[in-house]
């Protein structure tokens, strides 16, 4: 499977940190080919404004491990917003927990937070919950509740130390609790939205 969207990482030409920390060394993907997998994968082709709105559809959808309807679905909650369909767009994807669980630095990359919540070791307000699509409010606690021994929370510790937690959150290393202060904000992202959004307007 990994090896599949690393494939389709390099043929949309960017870093979707599928791999986590491994995509910033040298063992990256797209930094060992940094072209298009195939036979003819280093000639280049005019791309059609609708092919490039389908390559930053697939980008986020990859990126954050979603299907098809799943985008859909939050596009039409974010053109019904009140905000601008972009910015409600993204803040929706950014508050699902397996995100949420991610931005804290509890896992090295989303595919890795998917497992934690599905497998039951995080908890919302003291609850354990194994949805990974929850959607994060204001306030929200956020527990791992996990043995330290396990191998999907290996060299947290050492993560953490270095780890840049987004400004929307507050942390306890020690305890390992995160709370949601604000809405996201100064979300470091590599799609253009509006691509995104021309393509589900159409």
């Amino acid at each position: 499977m990994i090896k599949i969207l690393e494939k389709k990482e390099r043929a949309l030409g960017t870093k979707l940190f599928i791999k986590g920390e491994r995509c910033s060394s040298s063992k990256c993907a797209m930094v060992k080919r940094p072209y298009r997998p195939g036979q003819h994968n280093k000639k280049f082709r005019k791309i059609s404004e609708y092919g490039r709105q389908l390559a930053e559809k697939q980008k986020i959808r990859f990126s954050y491990g979603l299907k098809e309807k799943e985008i859909k679905q939050y596009f039409v909650l974010a053109n019904k917003s009140n905000e601008p369909t972009d910015i409600a767009f993204i803040k929706l994807l950014e508050k699902r927990l397996d995100n949420v669980v991610f931005r804290l630095g509890l896992a090295p990359s989303r595919r890795v937070a998917r497992q934690l919540v599905s497998h039951g070791h995080i908890k919302v307000n003291k609850k354990k919950t194994t949805i990974p699509s929850f959607i994060v409010k204001l306030n929200d606690e956020i527990v791992l509740d996990v043995k330290k021994e396990s191998p999907l929370i290996k060299d947290l510790d050492s993560r953490l130390k270095n780890y840049k937690m987004p400004l929307w959150f507050d942390f306890d290393k020690e305890k390992l609790i995160g709370k949601v202060l604000v809405e996201p904000k100064d979300i470091d992202i590599v799609f253009d939205l509006n691509l995104i959004i021309n393509y589900y307007s159409r």
